[in-house]
């Protein structure tokens, strides 16, 4: 408590409040508030970037399929590759039960690669 020779405590700085940076451009906040509201321009935008991830999606499980579903067929049309051996491993076994797990490893890593990058693609479209 202050007693009457002592000085009065000193008050407390005051500080600005802001509710919105308004250093943010204003289309920014725009397309925001549209996403929020789901406008028909922003059902249009997320409706297409869903198409976007999904076709990329379709790409990757088609390719993949093809790559091995390729691999019985070429088994069948070439059946002299079927007594190749390597370390006592015959080469069927090798391509149909060890290279699939590196092989999808390395397909999922790209497809996350290829979809991060459609993602940071929409959110920088949604803040120019």
């Amino acid at each position: 408590m202050n007693g009457p020779g002592d000085s009065p405590a000193p008050r407390p700085r005051r500080k600005k409040v802001v509710l919105a940076d308004s250093r943010a451009p204003v289309t920014v906040l725009r397309t925001v508030v549209e996403l929020e509201e789901q406008t028909s321009w922003a059902e249009e935008v997320v409706r297409s970037f869903i198409r976007t991830q999904f076709k990329d999606a379709v790409k990757f499980a088609i390719g993949t399929m093809l790559l091995f579903g390729a691999l019985p067929l070429a088994f069948y049309l070439f059946p002299e590759l079927s007594d190749v051996e390597f370390a006592g491993v015959s080469l069927p076994w090798l391509l149909l039960g060890v290279l699939p797990f590196p092989v999808l490893f390395a397909i999922g890593y790209w497809y996350n690669l290829v979809a991060e990058r459609n993602e940071r693609d929409f959110v920088d479209m949604v803040e120019k």
